[in-house]
């Protein structure tokens, strides 16, 4: 059966330039060997990357042995959910910018991500064209 967004559509592809999913083909699919729940559709932002980087997960930086191209701000990227959640916990608590949180694209984020974030919390994120 084909992965649903959490629009309740079908799931698009959320980036091809990089090659992202967990199985990059571009999808945030949700995979049961996925432990990282790569599933959130997210449009990268300075901030976050270098969030992400003071995290010890050094998104910018090209890893050639894992066919890791290194993003950039603008890249759109399966994100782990949990580390969006904690992005956002960060904004809320220590109030750093709210461009820390990237924004979503919903019509390429798995609906799994539903178990995790409401989707109001979503739609206030949502990535506008």
């Amino acid at each position: 059966m084909a992965q649903q967004n959490v629009l309740g559509e079908a799931l698009q592809p959320c980036g091809t330039d990089p090659m992202t999913g967990y199985e990059r083909d571009g999808r945030c699919s949700c995979h049961d060997e996925d432990l990282g729940r790569h599933e959130l559709c997210a449009v990268m932002t300075e901030d976050f990357l270098s969030f992400s980087a003071e995290r010890g997960n050094d998104l910018s930086t090209p890893r050639p042995e894992l066919q890791f191209p290194g993003l950039e701000p603008g890249d759109r990227w399966c994100v782990c959910v949990p580390r969006w959640v904690e992005t956002l916990e960060a904004v809320r608590r220590r109030h750093i910018p709210e461009t820390t949180v990237p924004p979503v694209v919903l019509e390429a984020t798995n609906e799994s991500v539903l178990e995790t974030v409401p989707m109001e919390t979503l739609e206030a994120h949502a990535y506008d064209v």
